[in-house]
């Protein structure tokens, strides 16, 4: 039914991170209703260790402010993972200020995390927003992003 992990982080995005309704308190529980909704469970475990190391990240971020206005060179391997269209997304959304750097290696650390060989950029936009909303102070963003995913226009032109 489902793809991959982060098809797990949309679920609980879309069904819980509206403030509205919260996950079962038990982790056995949420892992039950992800199986439950047709989730393997090597998927459910993936997004949930995804979600802990994100938390992790933001709560010690490595890059801080005084990185504003550099350019982001991307390694062979960030490079292979993440293509033109990706990176040229995240480009974008740091010169609209939705990314800032920290929110930018945030996401790029968690596109990296994903187990397959290369992300799309839908999961790009998805993460995104995944992160920007655990980063306090980028509510703003947040919400910009959050109209960006749910739109069905392009976000940039080429």
């Amino acid at each position: 039914m489902y793809e991959n992990m982060v098809d797990v982080l949309i679920y609980l995005y879309e069904n819980y991170m509206d403030g509205e309704t919260s996950p079962p308190a038990d982790q056995g529980e949420l892992e039950d209703e992800l199986v439950q909704a047709g989730f393997t469970p090597a998927e459910i475990e993936q997004a949930l260790t995804w979600l802990d190391e994100l938390a992790a990240g933001v709560e010690r971020p490595q890059y801080h402010d005084h990185t504003l206005g550099s350019i982001r060179v991307y390694d062979e391997a960030e490079s292979r993972k993440l293509d033109v269209d990706a990176r040229g997304l995240l480009l974008f959304l740091e010169q609209i200020g939705i990314l800032d750097p920290v929110s930018r290696e945030l996401v790029i650390d968690r596109l990296l995390a994903i187990e397959h060989a290369s992300v799309s950029l839908e999961e790009v936009k998805w993460v995104v927003l995944l992160v920007l909303m655990s980063r306090p102070g980028r509510e703003d963003a947040f919400s910009r992003m959050e109209d960006l995913v749910y739109n069905d226009e392009p976000i940039y032109l080429h």
